[in-house]
Parts: C-alpha cells; sequence; structure tokens
C-alpha cells in the first residue's frame, strides 16, 4: 500500500485565476522598476526561487538574498490580495478524490511537493480551505532544483511516518512533465492530471503510472493500492 501522496498545488489542486501570476507581474513593476517584466518567463513545473533568479538575470539585477526577500515579501502581500478578487476554483475531482482517499483504512499521509514557496502555497490553499489537510511537505524556497525537493518531501514523510519510505511507497501527483520527472527522481509512482499544464497527450509521452483528464478519472483506492494500470 502506498504510505504517502504528494501534491502539487497550481493546475493540479486548485486554479488562482491569475492570482500568482498577477503578483508577480505586479512585484516586479512596482519593486525593481520592469513593467511586463516577467512575460519571458515559462512558469509550468517550476519552483519560485528559480523564476525569480531567471528575472533577477534577464534583467541585470543582483541576485542578492535582500532582492529575494524583497520580491518574495512584496509578492506574498499582492497574492493574498489578488486571491481575494479571483475567480479561482478547486480543480475537477479534488475535493471527492482526498476524501476518498482519506477513508481508506490504514490510509496514506498527505503532503505537498510545489514549487511556491511555504508562504505563498500556504496563502492559497488556506484561501481554498485546503491547507490543513496537508501533514508534510517540500516547497520552493526548500531548494531550486524541483527534483531535489522531492527528495525532500520524501525525508519529511520518513520523519512523519517515524518509519522509513521507499520511493514506491510514494506517489506523486501532478499537471506537467515535471511533476513526473520529480516522482521518477525519487522512484515514486506518478498520476498526471490534465488540469493545468499540459495536455493528456503530453502527459502520456512522458509514461506516468495513470494520466488522466483529472482526479475523477481514478479511484482513490487504484492509487493506494500501489498497482497502477500504466498509462497508454
Amino acid at each position: 500500500m502506498v504510505k504517502l501522496v504528494l501534491f502539487d498545488i497550481d493546475g493540479t489542486l486548485i486554479r488562482t485565476g491569475g492570482a500568482g501570476l498577477s503578483a508577480v507581474e505586479r512585484t516586479a513593476a512596482t519593486q525593481f522598476d520592469r513593467p511586463n517584466g516577467t512575460s519571458h518567463l515559462k512558469f509550468a513545473g517550476r519552483t519560485d526561487l528559480s523564476l525569480v533568479r531567471e528575472f533577477f538575470t534577464y534583467h541585470g539585477i543582483d541576485p542578492t538574498p535582500e532582492n529575494f526577500r524583497r520580491f518574495f515579501d512584496h509578492y506574498v502581500f499582492l497574492l493574498e490580495h489578488h486571491l481575494q478578487s479571483s475567480r479561482g476554483a478547486l480543480c475537477e475531482g479534488v475535493a471527492e478524490f482526498i476524501h476518498d482517499l482519506s477513508q481508506i483504512p490504514n490510509a496514506p499521509s498527505f503532503g505537498l511537493l510545489t514549487g511556491n514557496i511555504r508562504l505563498g502555497a500556504e496563502i492559497k490553499l488556506r484561501h481554498f480551505n485546503l491547507w490543513d489537510r496537508f501533514q508534510t511537505g517540500a516547497f520552493g524556497d526548500d531548494h531550486e532544483d524541483r527534483n531535489r525537493l522531492a527528495a525532500i518531501a520524501l525525508e519529511r514523510g520518513t520523519q512523519l511516518r517515524k518509519a522509513p519510505l521507499r520511493g514506491d511507497d510514494v506517489v506523486v501527483i501532478g499537471d506537467t512533465p515535471l511533476d513526473i520527472a520529480c516522482a521518477r527522481a525519487i522512484g515514486a509512482k506518478a498520476l498526471a492530471v490534465a488540469t493545468g499544464g499540459a495536455t493528456l497527450e503530453v502527459l502520456r509521452s512522458h509514461q506516468p503510472d495513470w494520466a488522466v483528464p483529472d482526479l475523477r478519472g481514478v479511484s482513490a483506492r487504484e492509487v493506494c493500492s500501489g498497482a497502477p494500470q500504466r498509462a497508454a
């Protein structure tokens, strides 16, 4: 049986209706005088630290700890503001899947594996009443490399459960090929959902264990059994 399920956030659990992107764009404009300064960035599956470093490099801004802190301090303030007026929502099937997963005997632990900085993740998920469902996780301010985050999440899951976890005790759920790569980096199973950054066809080409249009396309019991039907 699977012992730990790790969820990506944006495009997997929730859609923020553009609140996150708006907060990043506004921070770039107001704090660093770079209007439209993030248009070159590709956000899907990335860590916040790597995105901001790329922004700094592209515009010749010194990537000092002070500048990172300045960016993120302003970003989280704006994120909370933009969420209040956004038309965000849970992704299809999320509430039912989490409920069903929690009802399985000897249910797995729930964790996050996200490129969001921890405070950004908390602000987003509290807005959708999801934050308290998760017991552990790894975040974008833990490491810039998404695959290293997977190893951190596995280590924290081991600490939570007070017993060693192997990669095949874990399922990673995400909406981009980079989420599938995260799973493979620790030998975990990968459940890909086409609710965010990539089409079902693209996700299937990366050979996850499951590839579904959304979380209504697979049962929590099947995921928890650890015996997936390989995606075609």
